[in-house]
């Protein structure tokens, strides 16, 4: 079978009754096939009496009006691939809606008309409807999505945690500290070929391990309910600059760069004067390292991150990322985020936020915390997204993840994690929600203003080859 998607909208002036009628047909991509086809460390699979994984009806399926079941619009036009599941920061949607009712003050958002949407023979008939103070904006593309992912996008200022739909937590309470740490402590997951990058820093020497999980293979011996690894390689590279600042609690952090390499830096924090960072670059090649410090003049950064030596249960903080060679550390006093280039630390620029950002982790409060990640090109943060030309969107700022000390590592539609906090350790498992199930773009795009009501009939149905 194959689908086929035809949206008609029309834009109606309040003022004159006039209608605007636009009328396109769409192309699928693979978001879906992606769902119900992919099964990366078992997320779907339980061994235990009581899952913690995601219950599929109503929030998966039926695939209508669920897994696809909201609507993104946006300001460009959208690489018609099938590949093409998520969009970069420089496009994020002008409006969206879900399978409901928005009986929320988010402006962005418009409503599913109950009535009219129906389940059809041989497929589904979506009927959205935008207000004229609602969706707002140029829209050059539309594209369904799931459910989740049309109600607040990537985020917005009523709430941002539906982008992340837990699918499983794994407890991984039995492994041990030692074993915890070199999960919570990595830098990069390589999906396709079942390995993970732990890097820490220990008695005067940066530690690279190379560890094999079962993502997509699993061995005669490996599990499916914990976080089973197997350490292939073990390097240790001596450094002489570079070390983690403090005693008992270690300040630093390690990020994949993305360029061939992985970057370690380490700072205090400072609330006035000059910051002070030590750095390290190191080859995923042949484990050479650059290292060197740098003093940045009139800068007062929180700390990159924490590790503790002596603890009962294993620790990270992560307080930063890095995206396109800049290294990004929030600022002292919580109004703003610094922007350092890692191969000349005097481009260092300081982004205001416009706002007091509440602070908060991603995560909650404890042993590990998770401040900033990379999704795409999009930071995202506390209450706060950064798109790659640095312009910051304020959000709620939700609790969005599990237990978090990982950045979290993207595979297509999948987001993956390690945290604990207290001695409860997991595995996490993420879907990103706002992927493109299809992809439609318009002939002419077409501005929505608030003299204008839109209506969005989507109809979507299944068709011999």
């Amino acid at each position: 079978m194959r689908l086929k998607g035809t949206m008609v909208m029309e834009l109606t002036d309040v003022n004159t009754g006039e209608v605007e009628t636009v009328v396109e047909e769409n192309m699928v991509t693979n978001a879906v096939n992606n769902i119900l086809g992919l099964n990366p460390m078992a997320i779907f699979y339980t061994e235990e009496e009581y899952s913690t994984g995601l219950i599929w009806t109503d929030n998966l399926l039926p695939i209508c009006p669920n897994m696809i079941g909201g609507i993104l619009l946006f300001p460009k036009t959208l690489e018609e691939n099938a590949d093409n599941i998520y969009v970069q920061s420089d496009n994020l949607p002008v409006a969206y809606a879900s399978n409901n009712v928005n009986s929320t003050a988010n402006t962005v958002r418009g409503s599913l008309n109950l009535t009219e949407s129906k389940a059809l023979d041989n497929g589904y008939k979506f009927v959205w409807e935008f207000t004229p103070s609602q969706g707002n904006g140029t829209i050059a593309a539309i594209a369904l999505t799931g459910a989740k992912g049309g109600e607040n996008g990537f985020g917005s200022s009523v709430a941002d945690a539906s982008t992340f739909l837990q699918l499983k937590a794994v407890d991984i309470g039995d492994l041990g500290l030692a074993k915890q740490m070199v999960l919570f402590e990595t830098a990069e997951v390589d999906f396709e070929n079942d390995i993970l990058y732990s890097i820490t820093f220990e008695d005067s020497s940066v530690r690279v391990r190379k560890s094999r999980i079962p993502v997509f293979s699993i061995g005669l011996n490996e599990k499916i309910n914990d976080s089973t690894y197997k350490v292939l390689e073990d390097k240790t590279i001596t450094a002489s600059t570079f070390e983690f600042f403090g005693s008992y609690t270690k300040h630093g952090e390690f990020l994949d760069g993305q360029d061939g390499y992985w970057y370690g830096f380490s700072n205090e924090g400072n609330s006035s004067g000059d910051a002070a960072m030590l750095w390290v670059k190191i080859s995923k090649t042949d484990y050479s390292i650059e290292e060197g410090s740098w003093t940045l003049s009139n800068a007062h950064l929180m700390a990159v991150g924490e590790r503790a030596t002596d603890s009962s249960f294993p620790e990270r903080v992560c307080r930063c990322c890095m995206r396109n060679g800049y290294l990004y550390v929030p600022a002292y006093d919580k109004k703003g985020i610094y922007k350092i280039n890692v191969k000349n630390s005097a481009d260092i620029t300081r982004i205001p936020f416009g706002f007091t950002s509440g602070g908060k982790p991603l995560c909650e409060s404890g042993t590990c915390e998770l401040y900033l990640t990379l999704i795409g090109d999009l930071i995202i943060g506390t209450d706060y997204q950064i798109t790659a030309d640095d312009t910051v969107v304020k959000t709620k700022g939700n609790q969005r993840l599990n237990h978090a000390a990982t950045p979290l590592f993207q595979y297509k539609q999948f987001l993956l994690g390690w945290g604990g906090s207290y001695g409860k350790e997991y595995r996490t498992m993420y879907l990103l929600t706002p992927y493109l199930a299809t992809i439609n773009n318009l002939s002419s795009a077409v501005v929505k203003t608030t003299d204008k009501t839109m209506k969005i009939t989507y109809t979507l149905t299944e068709e011999a080859e």
